[in-house]
């Protein structure tokens, strides 16, 4: 009988051994047993909420001592004696609060995210080979190595990341490691240009549109597109100020004889496309008024770069210091320097250039082996480059990549496919071949004044973007700076015949051409992702440039005086929709009132008594919103719809200026072409809002019709819905893409800093998160509520000589062993 119990009991160990070590779900592939023990399992990520991060460290790689001193906020203060040993500890701190994060970036950025999820991330692992993203960072890392400085830096922060991966033991392990039942691998100097060319991806990819008007191409004419998407808008307030004077270009593109023809006048069939395109809404807004708009007569520097909204944030604040400077303000982590702040005598901010800097061109091949390429009149060799993708649970797959004369070939008859078996569409983008873009922070981070602003800039070259910048000495200037094609007009509008040299770069813009303004006369500059320069700037620049915001702000700052901190944080919180401002009245008069439902004469009443802010409460921005969604599908897409994918539609601004001007030989789109019956503006208006009415009636039951709950802005885990317990929902937060506060679902001011270059510089900050990456630690989201509500911390560039102030919580010593 005593059988009967031992094996009922051996049954269920052997059933408990075996669930145990079982993955938990496709979300959770570890083992179960593995996940749940008390020794190695997530238990060991909970952080106690009286938690210290004192510490006596050493390590043989330092060359002295290096202090650390945490404030209320985990916010390192880190003093050191030398270079070598500051970054060291930047990098040791990098890893020790945002491991994971710097991990997933760079393997994503090196097109390895198979090897964690699985086949699935198959198909973006080849984008990323293709594009080149290991091939360019690569080619920056050698002249990241070159010099012997910059090489004894970057050294430095990667051995201080990699002390920090060896400490770990398996139970303190970040969680999601545990989660995902994966392992950290060694840092190097490569990982650090491979987030480098992540940045550019995210900030240079999407504004260029050869692959979509190449598509478009064959519904629309040349003149349609450029109408549609107007490269120099009515309402444009460039970031140069209007009437600035540019110098006559040395020399002048010449468009290839014929190009009238074979390139404008004949369309060609592709199918290629981007599957992972960066966020459209990424840019920012960054501005600087001079002492002479403000109370205290002291220039103020503010800057919000939109980005996509994640815990871990984007950005780790830190302060760094050496005998020889102090500098506070957002690091990036798995890169050393602080990419956006301040030190004791200068600040300065960054907004995303939009220009285009990525062309692709049509590649005819031998034949299926592509190992040889017509170019020039005769059979060129192409490089092949083996892209070995490991992919988790699955055997190996291999890619082969040819590489011309432009860049690598994205898109051929092994990955979405372009014309024939025996085309290829090559890539080529100037973050293929860039120097070392960070060295541009560390000399930005020791800036003086002025000379040292423009000389750290000078080498910055991809992706293209607009530094601001504000002195104690009262200098206020921005310039866009980056590495830019000189191109003749509408070269790369299409994609280009890649069969000779003739459609080719002839050359780049140089940089002091780059557009740029100083102490203007009017005592203010900004950018906001608009064109920098209006139409008399000589040379050709395309992009996907964004107006509204830059039109507020400019309506806001030319009218401000007396300005103050507290005005500015006003401002980078403030809700006024433009666009509406002049939409609005547009609506109305194009409405049959006649033609509307009982409901939607409700929601036109409201929009119409709308006081055109986005605030969290606002009814008139949820119902104006869908209203214009509804209204652009409504006009446009009929038309779209035989191109045979979505296009990114022409832009509300657009919208409305083709509204206020009655272009005629826009307006037609009005008219479905569907239909039997001729549409009219007026009509597509109203049966628009009519419905815009039948989906609000039940958003308005559901309680949803304020602004904020329709939106439901989220702040994601960066595994997304997989780890949905660690994001923050529905947060109280108005704004939109459009708009100066300019969050959307999941996205928008990534880090709020406002500096007033007084004598001690007095600084504001803010980002949606916090300083540590675990979430069961109490500073993993401590920041969002400040956040949401529009509220800042002060900033402390801390001296050595407070050491004993009481703002210090925890200090860390680190030493040479």
């Amino acid at each position: 009988m005593r059988a009967i119990p031992f094996l009922i009991s051996a049954a269920i160990t052997c059933l408990l051994v075996y669930l145990l070590n079982r993955p938990l779900g496709d979300k959770v592939p570890m083992p179960a047993g593995s996940f749940l023990s008390p020794q190695t399992g997530f238990w060991q990520n909970a952080e106690d909420t009286a938690a210290l991060f004192n510490a006596d460290l050493s390590f043989p790689e330092l060359k002295g001592k290096v202090q650390v001193y945490f404030d209320e906020r985990l916010v390192p203060h880190v003093f050191a004696d030398n270079d070598e040993d500051l970054y060291f500890v930047q990098g040791y701190l990098h890893a020790r609060f945002r491991l994971f994060q710097m991990d997933l970036q760079t393997r994503a950025a090196e097109g390895r995210v198979s090897e964690i999820a699985g086949p699935r991330a198959i198909a973006y692992d080849r984008e990323q080979r293709r594009l080149g993203m290991k091939y360019a960072a690569e080619n920056s890392l050698q002249a990241m190595e070159k010099d012997a400085k910059a090489r004894a830096v970057y050294t430095a922060y990667t051995n201080g990341v990699n002390a920090y991966i060896h400490s770990l033991t398996k139970s303190n392990l970040p969680l999601e490691y545990k989660i995902l039942n994966f392992e950290p691998e060694e840092w190097t100097n490569l990982r650090t240009a491979l987030l480098l060319k992540m940045m550019a991806k995210m900030l240079a990819s999407g504004t260029e549109k050869d692959l979509t008007f190449t598509r478009l191409h064959s519904l629309f004419t040349t003149e349609q597109i450029n109408a549609l998407y107007p490269q120099v808008p009515d309402s444009l307030k460039p970031i140069v100020p209007p009437g600035t004077d540019f110098i006559r270009p040395p020399f002048d593109p010449k468009m290839p004889a014929g190009a009238d023809t074979a390139y404008f006048k004949e369309p060609q069939q592709v199918t290629a496309y981007e599957a992972y395109p960066p966020d459209a809404d990424n840019g920012s807004n960054n501005w600087v008024v001079a002492g002479s708009k403000t109370v205290n007569k002291v220039p103020i520097l503010c800057n919000d770069p939109h980005l996509e909204l994640s815990l871990p944030s984007i950005w780790y604040e830190m302060q760094l210091s050496t005998p020889e400077s102090r500098v506070y303000g957002a690091t990036l982590p798995g890169s050393p320097y602080v990419i956006i702040g301040f030190n004791d005598s200068v600040a300065w901010g960054v907004t995303n250039a939009q220009r285009d800097v990525k062309d692709y061109f049509s590649i005819r091949f031998k034949d299926d082996s592509r190992t040889q390429y017509w170019f020039n009149n005769q059979w060129k060799t192409a490089q092949q480059r083996i892209e070995t993708i490991k992919v988790n649970g699955m055997p190996t797959v291999y890619d082969t990549v040819a590489y011309t004369v432009f860049g690598p070939v994205m898109y051929d008859a092994t990955f979405r496919d372009t014309l024939t078996k025996n085309n290829g569409l090559a890539v080529k983008w100037t973050a293929h071949h860039t120097g070392d873009d960070g060295k541009t922070f560390y000399f930005l981070n020791r800036a003086r004044n002025y000379e040292d602003y423009v000389n750290a800039i000078k080498s910055f070259e991809c992706p293209g973007q607009n530094f601001v910048f504000a002195s104690q000495s009262g200098t206020i200037a921005l310039w866009q700076q980056g590495k830019f094609p000189a191109r003749w007009k509408n070269q790369g509008q299409y994609i280009m015949p890649g069969t000779d040299s003739s459609y080719d770069w002839q050359g780049y813009i140089p940089q002091a051409e780059n557009p740029h303004a100083v102490n203007p006369e009017r005592g203010y500059l900004f950018s906001a992702n608009q064109r920098p320069a209006g139409a008399a700037y000589p040379y050709y620049i395309p992009g996907a440039y964004i107006t509204p915001r830059a039109r507020a702000i400019d309506q806001y700052l030319g009218s401000a005086n007396n300005i103050t901190a507290q005005t500015m944080m006003e401002l980078q919180n403030n809700y006024f929709n433009i666009t509406a401002r002049d939409m609005v009245p547009l609506l109305i008069r194009f409405t049959d009132m006649s033609g509307l439902t009982p409901e939607a004469k409700k929601y036109f009443d409201i929009v119409k008594g709308w006081d055109l802010f986005a605030d969290p409460a606002s009814n008139g921005q949820t119902i104006y919103q869908n209203w214009m969604d509804s209204l652009s599908a409504g006009i446009w897409e009929d038309e779209f719809s035989g191109a045979g994918f979505k296009a990114e539609l022409p832009a509300e601004e657009t919208l409305m200026e083709i509204l206020e001007r009655g272009d005629t030989t826009v307006m037609g789109f009005a008219d479905n072409i569907h239909t039997r019956e001729t549409e009219t503006i007026r009509t597509v208006v109203t049966d628009a809002l009519n419905r815009t009415a039948a989906g609000l009636t039940q958003t308005e039951k559901e309680g949803r019709l304020q602004w904020a709950k329709y939106k439901d802005v989220t702040i994601y885990h960066l595994l997304k819905n997989a780890l949905m317990p660690f994001a923050r929902t529905s947060l109280n937060v108005g704004g939109w893409g459009n708009i100066i506060n300019a969050v959307t679902k999941s996205h928008g001011p990534s880090w709020r800093m406002i500096v007033e270059l007084s004598t001690p510089t007095v600084a504001y900050g803010v980002y949606p998160g916090g300083q540590s990456g675990n979430p069961g630690s109490r500073f993993y989201d401590n920041a969002v509520d400040t956040w949401a509500s529009g509220n800042y911390y002060q900033l402390w560039l801390m001296k050595k000589e407070e050491s004993r102030d009481a703002r210090v919580k925890w200090i860390m010593n680190f030493s040479k062993s």
